[in-house]
C-alpha cells in the first residue's frame, strides 16, 4: 500500500524528497551486457551444483523452454543469484488464507520468528492475535525478530511496538523518519517494502500481504472508501520450504545488519537444508545499494524471451519507458499480453498514471481488465506458463529506483498453471477494456489522464 493516513508533515516530506528522484537504469544496456557474458545456466540441487548438461535436462523436463533458459543465463550473468532446486511451493491468496499459514507456522516455532513487513500491525486469525502470539512463543524460549519499515507502519499504534519490546522481543525499525533516530545518511525515501516470514530456518511465507488488517476483510464486502477495513484486498503470497528458504534467510539477515540491529547471536550458521520437493526457484533481494535493479532487469529478460504468453497482475501499475516498450513489442510480435489492473486503489495518482498508458497499450494489441469490487494489491507474473514471479514489487517506479523488496521466481508448470488458474478466473470477473469502450470515456478523465501526468513527471528525473 503506497500512502496510508500519517501525519500531513511526512506525508509532506515523503512527496517533496520524489522530486529529487534518480534515474531509471537502462535495462537494455545492463541486459545486453549481460547477454555477451552469459554462459548455460546452473542449477543447484541439495546435494551441489549441477552440470550445465544436467542442469538443462532438468529444466526442459520441467517445460522451461530453450528461450527461458538463456533468460535464466542472463539472470546469472546480472547477480549471484543461485538457482536452487528441491523446494516446495504452495500459494496462499488473500488475507484470510495467508494469515492461517502464517499463524499456523508461527504456532509451531521451536527455534525462532524472524519478521520483515513494510507494514507491520496487530493483525489477528481465527481470534488470535499477532502480539499475543509472538509473545507467547517468546515466553517458550523462541527467539523472536520484528523489522519493520517506519513509514509503511507509521499508522500502527506505538503501543503494539511498546508491548513487544517491553516482553523481550527484538523490535527494528527499518530508516526512522524521525531524522535524530536515523542511523548513517538520513534517506526518508528509501523504504524496506518486503514482506518475509521465516520460521526456524524450515518455512517461509513471501509475495505481496502486509501484516495489515485491511487483509481481515472478506470477498464480496468491499464497500466504504479504498484502504478502509470494510475494502477486501485481492493479493498472494507463496509458503516456500527447502533451501531457498536458507537464501531468505542470508537475505533477511543482511537488511538487519544494514540497520544496526543488535546482535542476533547464532543466527549466521544456516544448516544446509535437504530437499522438500521439486521446484526449482531464485530469491531477489532487490535494494537500491545495488548497482544493478534486480527485479527489474530480470523481468524485462523475461518478458523479452516470452514466446506464447505474458500475463501481469499489478497493483500500482506505473511504468517506465522501457517497461512499456517491451510489453508493447512483446504485444506486436503476436504474445498473449494480459494485465490485469485495479479500477480502484488507495492511490488515486497511480490510478490516474495508470490510465494515462492505455491507449497507447490497447493500439499495440495488449488486453487490460481491470479488477472490481476489491482492492488489487497482488505482484504475480506468469510468462508462457514456466517463469512465474510472486514478491512484493510493483510495476512502478517505487520499486525500481527506491525500495528494498523481494520476489521468488519460480520455474516450472506446477506453479505456473496454479497461478494462471488464478489468473483466468480474476479474467473472468473483471472488466474487460476494449479499445471502443476506452475512446468513449468521459471527457472530464480524458482531461485528467492528459494533464496530471505532466504535472507529476515534473516531480521526477525519469519517468
Amino acid at each position: 500500500m503506497i500512502f496510508r493516513w500519517v501525519p500531513r508533515l511526512i506525508v509532506t516530506g515523503f512527496i517533496v524528497q520524489l522530486a529529487a528522484c534518480a534515474p531509471v537504469p537502462d535495462a537494455h544496456k545492463i541486459i545486453a551486457e549481460a547477454e555477451a557474458r552469459a554462459v548455460p545456466a546452473i542449477v543447484v540441487a541439495p546435494q551441489g551444483p549441477l552440470s550445465a548438461d544436467k542442469s538443462r535436462q532438468l529444466l526442459t523436463r520441467l517445460g522451461v523452454s530453450d528461450a527461458l533458459q538463456h533468460q535464466l543465463s542472463i539472470e546469472q550473468a546480472l547477480a549471484d543469484m543461485p538457482v536452487l532446486s528441491g523446494n516446495s511451493t504452495k500459494v496462499l491468496e488473500d488475507g484470510t488464507a495467508t494469515f492461517r499459514a502464517m499463524f499456523r507456522d508461527m504456532n509451531a516455532a521451536k527455534k525462532y520468528i524472524n519478521l520483515e513487513y513494510f507494514i507491520f500491525e496487530d493483525v489477528e486469525s481465527d481470534g488470535q492475535h499477532l502480539s499475543n502470539l509472538l509473545i507467547a512463543k517468546h515466553r517458550q524460549g523462541v527467539k523472536v525478530r520484528v523489522l519493520y519499515d517506519s513509514f509503511g507502519s507509521s499508522s500502527t499504534d506505538v503501543a503494539v511496538f511498546d508491548r513487544l519490546k517491553k516482553a523481550g522481543i527484538k523490535v527494528l525499525q527499518f530508516n526512522p523518519l524521525n531524522p535524530l533516530l536515523s542511523r548513517g545518511g538520513y534517506a526518508p525515501n528509501s523504504r524496506d517494502h518486503r514482506k518475509i516470514l521465516i520460521v526456524d530456518g524450515k518455512v517461509a511465507i513471501v509475495g505481496g500481504v502486509n501484516l495489515s488488517t485491511t487483509y481481515q476483510s472478506s470477498p464480496g464486502k468491499s464497500s466504504g472508501p479504498p484502504g478502509g477495513s470494510a475494502a477486501f484486498w485481492h493479493d498472494t503470497d507463496l509458503e516456500l520450504r527447502g533451501p531457498i528458504v536458507n537464501e531468505l534467510e542470508a537475505l533477511y539477515l543482511q537488511q538487519w545488519e544494514k540497520q544496526d540491529g543488535p546482535e542476533l547471536h547464532g543466527a549466521r550458521h544456516l544448516a544446509p537444508l535437504g530437499a522438500q520437493g521439486r521446484e526449482i526457484l531464485h530469491i531477489m533481494g532487490s535494494t537500491p545499494d545495488n548497482k544493478v535493479p534486480l527485479y527489474y532487469t530480470t523481468l524485462l529478460s523475461a518478458m523479452r524471451q516470452a514466446q506464447d504468453r505474458i500475463w501481469l497482475m499489478s497493483a500500482y501499475f506505473v511504468p517506465t519507458r522501457q517497461e512499456l516498450e517491451d510489453l508493447e513489442d512483446a504485444a506486436r510480435r503476436g504474445i498473449d499480453v494480459r494485465l490485469l489492473l485495479p479500477d480502484d486503489s488507495d492511490s488515486k495518482m497511480a490510478l490516474v498514471m495508470q490510465h494515462s498508458h492505455y491507449s497507447d497499450l490497447l493500439k499495440a494489441g495488449i488486453k487490460i481488465y481491470e479488477s472490481h469490487n476489491q482492492i488489487l494489491h497482488a505482484k504475480t507474473a506468469v510468462i508462457d506458463g514456466v517463469w512465474s514471479v510472486v514478491g512484493s514489487s510493483n510495476f512502478d517506479h517505487r520499486s525500481v529506483v527506491f525500495n528494498d523488496e523481494v520476489d521468488v521466481v519460480v520455474l516450472g508448470r506446477p506453479t505456473g498453471a496454479k497461478l494462471e488458474k488464478i489468473f483466468e478466473r480474476d479474467f473472468a470477473k473483471a472488466h474487460v477494456i476494449t479499445p471502443e469502450k476506452w475512446r468513449q470515456r468521459p471527457a472530464f478523465q480524458k482531461l485528467r489522464e492528459t494533464f496530471e501526468p505532466m504535472w507529476i513527471n515534473t516531480f521526477k528525473s525519469s519517468l
